[in-house]
């Protein structure tokens, strides 16, 4: 995790100031907040509304504690979503739909420069790569944008997202070497075509700040220049600061979430940014060594599939608090708080406009610690689980007068709605919930579900709830001093996922049950709301005055008026209904890897004969260059072959390659299999794995070169290289065979080359390698595979190559219906095979079984999948290494999960096969 941080004096002399051109350095502690009582320069207040296209100029500033929209503070809640890795632009809007209701009111977005570009000068922004669609989409939703294209971006990205012909040439990336930097100018240009069309600050979009790649002052200035020349007004966010920021790296569970961010809010920070918010799927080639799986980022709130993970909660608790109680984005450090028990630390703050206090206190032990804190005059007793955090608040408004004077939970949302005043807090579900009222004259309390129990005494009310699973407990709060009235919840996590504020134009909606709530617009009487179910729920509507009627997902609901001052439909919204997912079958088989057969023609192969390479790896003396990326493969699979001349006597043939994590290689002599090596390595720590397979000719093939009076005349050497990834760190490490030598003989050796073909004009560069059946289409939709083999599954045969395996399927989900599937290969006992997997011609990822046989699964995004009764054509790619049987196993599809909702998904276009 980073904490980005400003000093005093720097955070002082920026205050009250635009942030246009932001490119300072400097930091500041999250110890040395100011005091309580400093001076700031906007008073704490309502935040501003949800963002839009709305066609007025905006202006974005920053004071000593925050950004402020038009002069109102709002806290950054932004978390990150990489359109690139969820290659299905109709889901886009369903993420960004999904992080808005989870409390999010930004989307940092990163931009992989190589899958726009596929060579200097060349670049695409269709498709699955459209940046003025996702832009367009997160400004419909309602999100901010904090745009990051890099140019590096790291990100677990093949070379960092730098284009893979840089590695050809002698640009030194992310220095201010002038060759690096007109490259990164031609590709910010693109860019920048583009983003300037959505800035906030010009009322076109909803962009609001812009960050940069630029660790040395050199280039920092240059790129501001740059982006400054190409239209980009909104504050730009250098990698090194000046702006204070909290940024989570991956965490282990919710625990670890709550520490994470709550140690932000705890050391001033209201630049707020999860990683990840949604982890997605690093498809084709697109995986750095440093994370080769296809499944991104498993510890995200949302995950792959779709789906929240047990990290929602607290993110979602924290971002609706930030949004919906302004008092949290103006915090002084206040004297200090110690527990009773020494195991607990705390972290005390005040908002010196409104009188909050807020306590963060956290629990490093391992044991669950309950002790007494100091909370506004009173030794309130807390429990803070093992290795977890807790916020609590004192002297909060919750309206009509109404303060919270403390508290063992914390607080979730307060808000207006009409005459109404609602307030959540949250806990862990077992927990006894005491929550203690300011009240100026004596309160009418209305216990509305049997768990609450209440009391009042001089001033005070004190309310206490045993906490339950997944359930909601109200309070109803009158007084005859005021006509508005407060609505007083109290939930546990799971109960919390089903609590939905929403902002419209014309007021404030709060929706509790659904799964999800994706949308609510007041028309009328009525409020229509969209969303999703997951199983069969109860549907609660706070609204403005004057609303009578519920919509869900278009359908009229018969509704009546609760206790609460809620709209309760009369009976449960339906859950998703039973989907069933066809067998796998009708495999075909058919094995190619001719290039290993000394009659291949491969005189249209590139000659590897270059002597010089740009690379930080050396080339061998009295060696060519052999680096796959010196001629023009950059991803994928690469093939080499030698002609060995003056070869009488071979005894054994050594092959040096560095590659990505988990690379592999094979080798051929003549057509008869040497051998596979696995490069199993720990690497050189930057991304880089290296190896040399040393394979001793085999005895029959020694003793049949013996009895051949022309055996050393010429001879074949054919090598097969798989996984040819950039690392992140040094992106210019050779990839590819890099050296051979021989034992017995000493051959002249003539190298011709062959990777990909030309880069898929849809699917775009990283989707394909240099297997054959790639370059001749065996992957794609409309081949004719009618005379490859028939077998009843992958899989099956012992020799070392590739084998390819198709076979095609239709799935029929009914259409208002979100069902996400996975492609699972469970892997079998002795088997160790690599797979690559093709999905209507795009590259899902590659399964790799060398050191384990545990299932794994492939999240197939709707869109590339399709499930409304059309035909899915499904390709594997095996390569086996001779010895253990190859295949993966079973394969089949499950489902991940399923939603009666969603959004409509267009079809992902797929092209087949060109005659």
């Amino acid at each position: 995790m980073e904490l980005s941080r400003l000093s005093r004096r720097a955070f002082s002399t920026l205050a009250g100031t635009t942030v246009l051109g932001l490119a300072l350095g400097g930091s500041v502690s999250s110890q040395a907040l100011p005091r309580s009582g400093a001076r700031g320069t906007v008073p704490t207040g309502p935040p501003p509304g949800p963002p839009g296209a709305d066609g007025q100029r905006h202006h974005v500033t920053l004071d000593r504690y925050s950004l402020l929209v038009d002069g109102r503070r709002l806290a950054l809640w932004s978390g990150e979503m990489h359109p690139f890795r969820l290659p299905s632009p109709s889901l886009w809007r369903d993420v960004l739909q999904k992080m808005r209701a989870y409390g999010y009111n930004a989307v940092s977005a990163r931009l992989a420069w190589n899958l726009h570009s596929p060579a200097p000068g060349a670049y695409d922004f269709t498709g699955v790569r459209d940046l003025d669609l996702f832009l367009r989409t997160a400004a419909e939703t309602r999100m901010y944008v904090v745009l990051d294209p890099g140019p590096y971006i790291g990100a677990d990205v093949d070379a960092g997202g730098l284009p893979g012909w840089l590695t050809a040439t002698g640009a030194d990336a992310r220095t201010a070497d002038p060759a690096y930097l007109r490259h990164a100018d031609e590709w910010l240009s693109h860019v920048n075509a583009v983003a300037a069309r959505h800035q906030y600050t010009r009322g076109t979009g909803t962009l609001l700040l812009y960050r940069l790649d630029a660790p040395h002052r050199a280039q920092r200035a240059h790129l501001r220049e740059k982006l400054r020349a190409d239209g980009i007004d909104v504050p730009l966010l250098p990698s090194d600061g000046p702006v204070a920021r909290g940024e989570a790296e991956r965490t282990r569970d919710a625990a670890e979430a709550r520490r994470v961010h709550l140690a932000h809010l705890a050391g001033g920070v209201t630049l707020h940014h999860v990683h990840t918010a949604f982890g997605g799927t690093s498809w084709g080639w697109l995986p750095a060594p440093s994370a080769p799986d296809p499944a991104y980022d498993p510890t995200a709130g949302i995950d792959e599939a779709r789906r929240p993970t047990d990290r929602t909660a607290p993110l979602h608790q924290l971002g609706q608090l930030l949004r919906n109680v302004p008092d949290f984005t103006r915090l002084d450090e206040a004297a200090g708080v110690r527990a009773a028990d020494a195991r607990l630390r705390v972290r005390h703050l005040v908002n010196p406009d409104t009188g909050t206090h807020a306590y963060v206190v956290r629990n490093d032990s391992a044991a669950d610690v309950t002790s007494k804190l100091p909370m506004g005059g009173t030794d309130v007793e807390v429990t803070v689980p093992g290795r977890d955090a807790k916020l609590f608040a004192t002297g909060l408004h919750l309206g009509a007068g109404r303060k919270l004077a403390y508290s063992n939970m914390q607080p979730m949302l307060s808000m207006s709605v009409g005459k109404l005043d609602i307030a959540a807090f949250v806990g862990r579900a077992g927990e006894m919930a005491h929550l203690v009222l300011d009240c100026p004259h004596e309160p009418w309390p209305t216990r509305l579900d049997e768990e609450a129990a209440w009391a009042y005494d001089r001033g005070k009310l004190h309310v206490t709830v045993e906490l339950a699973e997944d359930r909601l407990t109200r309070l109803r709060i009158r007084s005859g001093k005021t006509d508005r009235t407060m609505i007083l919840l109290l939930a546990d996590d799971a109960a919390s996922l089903r609590l939905w504020p929403y902002e419209t134009p014309s007021g404030r909606v709060l929706v509790h049950g659904p799964a999800l709530l994706r949308d609510a617009a007041l028309d009328g009487h009525t409020v229509r709301l969209t969303g999703d179910t997951v199983e069969e729920c109860g549907l609660e509507v706070w609204a403005p005055p004057g609303i009578t009627d519920v919509t869900w997902n278009g359908s009229r609901l018969s509704t009546s008026l609760g206790r609460a001052h809620s709209l309760y439909a009369a009976r449960s919204l339906p859950g998703v209904p039973e989907l069933v997912l066809p067998a796998l079958d009708g495999w075909r088989r058919r094995a190619e890897n001719p290039e290993s057969r000394p009659g291949y023609d491969d005189s249209g192969w590139t000659a590897a004969d270059r002597k010089a390479s740009f690379s930080t790896t050396p080339v061998p003396d009295g060696q060519p260059v052999l680096f796959a990326d010196d001629y023009g493969f950059h991803y994928g699979d690469v093939w080499y072959r030698g002609r060995l001349t003056g070869a009488a006597g071979l005894e054994s043939v050594s092959l040096s390659c560095g590659t990505g994590a988990r690379g592999l290689l094979m080798a051929w002599l003549d057509g008869e299999p040497l051998g596979t090596h696995r490069v199993d390595d720990e690497g050189d720590g930057r991304g880089t794995w290296t190896a040399t397979a040393r394979f001793r000719l085999p005895d029959g093939l020694r003793e049949a070169r013996r009895r051949r009076p022309d055996a050393g005349a010429s001879s074949v050497l054919s090598v097969l290289v798989r996984r040819t990834q950039h690392a992140q760190d040094d992106y210019k490490a050779a990839r590819g065979l890099t050296s051979a030598a021989f034992e017995g003989a000493a051959p002249k050796v003539r190298w011709r080359i062959q990777g990909a073909a030309a880069p898929d004009p849809v699917r775009g560069p990283l989707n394909n390698g240099g297997l054959y059946g790639e370059r001749h289409g065996w992957h794609l939709p409309g081949y004719d595979d009618a005379d490859w083999e028939p077998v009843p599954s992958p899989g099956g045969d012992r020799r070392q190559g590739v084998t390819w395996y198709r076979t095609t399927f239709r799935l029929d989900v009914p259409p208002d219906v979100d069902a996400s599937v996975g492609l699972v290969l469970d892997g079998a006992p002795g088997r160790f095979p690599r797979a690559q997997l093709f999905l209507n011609g795009w590259n899902m990822g590659e399964y790799a079984a060398d050191r384990t046989a545990a299932p794994r699964t492939f999240v197939l995004p709707n869109g590339i999948l399709r499930t409304r009764a059309a035909a899915n054509t499904l390709a594997l790619a095996v390569l086996a290494d001779g010895v253990a049987e190859s295949g993966p196993g079973t394969v089949r599809l499950e489902l991940l999960g399923g939603a009666a909702g969603g959004v409509p998904v267009e079809p992902v276009a797929s092209p087949g096969l060109r005659r």
